[in-house]
Formats: C-alpha cells, sequence, structure tokens
C-alpha cells in the first residue's frame, strides 16, 4: 500500500532558532520550532495570563459571597475619601482593576453598587451602612446592626454604573501617594477606564487631612512625579470631612 502523502506546507525560511513558515493561501510567514510547531512570543502569553488571572479574580456574573462590614474609610490605590461616598466601598481580596472598579449587591430584593478601590487579605467587606442597608433594609444611621458574613449575590459592572458615588463622576486620587502602583500601571496602559477617569489632587491622605484641593498634571514624558500649583505633598491643614459610620452605634465620627 502506498504511503500517504504528506500534507502539503507553505514554504520555510530559516531564521535562527526554528523556521518561517508560510501557511498555504496565505501571506502571513509564522515563527515555528524545528517540530514544526507554531512560537507564541513571550508577551502574547503573559497577556493571556494577565487576562486569565484577572478574570478569575473578578469573577462570574451573579455569583455568591459571604459580605461582612467594615467601618473605617481607607484605599490601598490613594482614592480620596472627600471625594466619593465613603459609605459605598468594596474591601476585597485582589489588586485594584483599571476597568473592573465597580460591583453590584443585590440580597433580599434590595441592591446598591460598591467602589473596589482597595483590597484585603481574604475577607469581603463593604462599608458598613452598606451591609446594614442590604442585610437589612435599613441606613446604619437609622438603625444600626451588628453582625457577620451574609451571602449576597455580586457582579461587576461597568465602571460608569459608579459614577455616581465619585465627585463630578472622577475617581480623585491623591497625586503625593497615589500616582504609584496600580494607579500609575492603569495609566501607563492607557485606554482603560481609571486612565481616563482619574483627577490627581494635591491631597497627602485618603483621609483628607493634608494638602490643597487643586488639581495636579503628570507628564510621564517628563517626570513621574506630578506637577502642582503648591509645592507637590505639602503638608498644610485641610478639612476634608471624612467620616466613618461607627459600628453598632450608627455615629458618624471623623476619620
Amino acid at each position: 500500500m502506498a504511503a500517504a502523502s504528506a500534507p502539503a506546507q507553505g514554504p520555510c525560511k530559516r531564521r535562527g532558532v526554528g523556521m518561517l513558515t508560510q501557511a498555504p493561501g496565505s501571506s502571513r510567514w509564522l515563527k515555528t520550532n524545528h517540530f514544526g510547531i507554531t512560537m507564541v512570543s513571550v508577551a502574547t502569553l503573559l497577556l493571556a495570563s494577565a487576562s486569565a488571572v484577572s478574570a478569575a479574580t473578578l469573577g462570574k456574573r451573579g455569583q455568591t459571597v459571604s459580605v461582612t462590614p467594615h467601618e473605617q474609610y481607607s484605599s490601598s490605590i490613594g482614592a480620596l475619601g472627600c471625594k466619593l461616598d465613603t459609605n459605598r466601598v468594596a474591601y476585597w481580596p485582589g489588586t485594584v482593576d483599571c476597568n473592573n472598579i465597580c460591583v453590584k449587591l443585590s440580597h433580599q430584593g434590595r441592591s446598591l453598587h460598591v467602589l473596589k478601590i482597595d483590597s484585603s487579605g481574604g475577607a469581603h467587606d463593604i462599608s458598613y451602612d452598606a451591609w446594614n442597608y442590604l442585610a437589612f433594609g435599613k441606613s446604619a444611621e437609622e438603625e444600626p446592626r451588628e453582625g457577620g458574613g451574609i451571602d449576597m449575590q455580586y457582579e461587576f459592572v461597568h465602571a460608569d454604573e459608579c459614577k455616581h458615588l465619585l465627585h463630578d463622576g472622577k475617581l480623585a486620587i491623591s497625586a503625593a501617594t497615589g500616582l504609584s502602583g496600580p494607579v500609575l500601571n492603569c495609566i501607563v496602559q492607557g485606554n482603560n477606564w481609571i486612565a481616563n477617569n482619574y483627577v490627581a489632587l494635591n491631597i497627602q491622605d485618603a483621609g483628607c487631612h493634608y494638602g490643597h484641593d487643586e488639581v495636579c498634571t503628570l507628564d510621564l514624558a517628563v517626570s513621574n512625579q506630578a506637577k502642582c500649583p503648591h509645592m507637590l505633598g505639602e503638608q498644610s491643614k485641610l478639612d476634608g470631612k471624612v467620616t466613618n459610620v461607627q459600628y453598632g452605634t450608627g455615629k458618624l465620627v471623623a476619620a
């Protein structure tokens, strides 16, 4: 019996390790190794891996998670508490994503949105007032309750759905401490929600105690530090009026 003929292949060009192979009927040249296996760039593999990790971290639509209350406002990315609704924040595992910072939570027919602008070591905390409302239907200021984890449904939605929680619809970041890490990574990447919707202010800390309430600009071609009307990070006293709803009492306490 005659041996089956090998499938037709396009011409080959040797170049360094492996070779370039032209697929039949195509003008594209694909890089293959000595075994004829197409070689994918390391950058492509890393990008795919990062996307997979991000998707796994964010979870799927309509999943359930045990949600716990969180009393004191904080933000690992330097989001300024005086420029957002601190009663609607999520303190969840995983680094802050460039696009997926808005979570819709639902429980017993009630729902609201929270901003994922901080990270936790494993707990799925949300602001005490948000937890109180979802769990019991009342604001923590009106009818404070105590308790632990309560199963709630969640899904990540488009960040625009959380714009009502932000001053002027912008994510205000401390120019002195926030333009690094995840936020800087988003800015460098470009074409994502944070890069397109952040504003840098010359305020030193998330509790808005020090600095100047003024807009700064960042030009990475010139410097990795923002330029502000006053000196960046100046410790002038600033009354940002960030408050926390005290757990169990519902009283407003200065942050």
